[in-house]
């Protein structure tokens, strides 16, 4: 009995020690991560780009990337305070040293650098598609899928892309995917067009929206002058209300393609393709370009007129006519004489 009343002061001896030292390991930890945490020393860099995942693929990204020097402080930093779970995706950029707290601060507030991408109106599809694939700032995850596999990957129930996406200029992360890109333009397209058909006139003859889009492609290449729209508009509005053949040249060479070199010819004019308006009546079966807002306005409210024919004068402008006779010598006055 003696000798374990005298372990016992021994034992509660070590117990405190031990209780001791683990205080002041406990301080010193949280010394060195309050001095870990508060020294600036995040190199600074250009760039640098943080993907989707767990905080511990962050640290490694930013090792990787040169902005850390070390991944394990880092990530018991982020676990310790709880930004572990806030850290965003993006692309980011360092102008001066950070400490390793800032950085944090930084990532979870996803204080991101944004990218300026411009659609332009009258861009084809393939002008798109280029644009996307050598921007360096974007990740390309579109660049290798078929037009079939983009259109299934964005959820959209098209024959093509073409004219799907509206002209416009975007901000996005830097580093973002592409297909982010697309699918924002593709939603600004669908809304624009959805409220463009709802206040549509009521003489307009079109069955779809998707018709009203194909139109306002072919408004859209054939215009050279803003003003001229709607009367281009009712100039095509008119020939597909009594039957006759739209012989928009747009279409024609569209349709053609790469084979197309340099001006169109009778021979181009006469080839059949699905495209061309001069052999095959009613409108092409996809747009031909995108089409901006003036573009959808003018094919939805079209100029009242009887014109039936236009001819570009040379200076952006165009001139139109009634019948065939005013149509030739408004072509030998602006075309021929050429």
């Amino acid at each position: 009995m003696a000798k374990k009343r005298q372990n016992q002061p021994t034992l509660g001896r070590s117990l405190g020690r031990l209780f001791l030292l683990l205080i002041v390991l406990l301080v010193a930890c949280a010394a060195w991560l309050y001095q870990y945490a508060s020294t600036p020393q995040v190199h600074t860099t250009s760039d640098f780009v943080v993907e989707s995942g767990g905080v511990k693929k962050v640290a490694d990204q930013l090792l990787k990337q040169g902005v850390i020097d070390q991944a394990l402080p880092f990530l018991v930093l982020a676990r310790v305070t709880g930004k572990d779970k806030l850290l965003k995706a993006g692309s980011y950029s360092i102008s001066a040293p950070l400490s390793p707290w800032q950085l944090l601060e930084k990532l979870s507030n996803g204080d991101t650098t944004t990218l300026t991408f411009t659609l332009i109106e009258g861009w084809k599809w393939s002008d798109f598609r280029k644009a996307l694939n050598t921007n360096p700032h974007l990740r390309h995850d579109s660049a290798l899928m078929s037009d079939a596999e983009l259109l299934a990957e964005l959820g959209i129930s098209a024959l093509s892309p073409e004219g799907l996406f509206f002209p416009d200029t975007y901000h996005v992360d830097k580093g973002s995917s592409d297909l982010k890109l697309l699918a924002r333009a593709n939603q600004r397209m669908q809304s624009k067009l959805d409220k463009a058909w709802a206040g549509r006139s009521q003489n307009v003859q079109l069955k779809t929206p998707y018709e009203a889009l194909i139109l306002a492609s072919l408004v859209e290449k054939e215009t050279g002058l803003a003003v001229d729209r709607p009367m281009i508009a009712g100039v095509f509005a008119n020939r597909l209300r009594i039957g006759m053949r739209l012989q928009t040249d747009p279409a024609v060479m569209y349709g053609a393609g790469e084979s197309l070199d340099g001006r169109l010819r009778k021979i181009d004019l006469l080839t059949d393709t699905p495209y061309n308006t001069y052999t095959r009546s009613g409108l092409p079966p996809t747009p031909i370009a995108m089409v901006g807002d003036a573009a959808l306005k003018a094919v939805m409210h079209p100029s009242a007129t009887t014109a039936l024919y236009f001819v570009a004068k040379g200076d952006g402008s165009s001139v139109f006519s009634n019948n065939l006779d005013e149509h030739n010598s408004a072509v030998r006055k602006y075309i021929l004489k050429k």
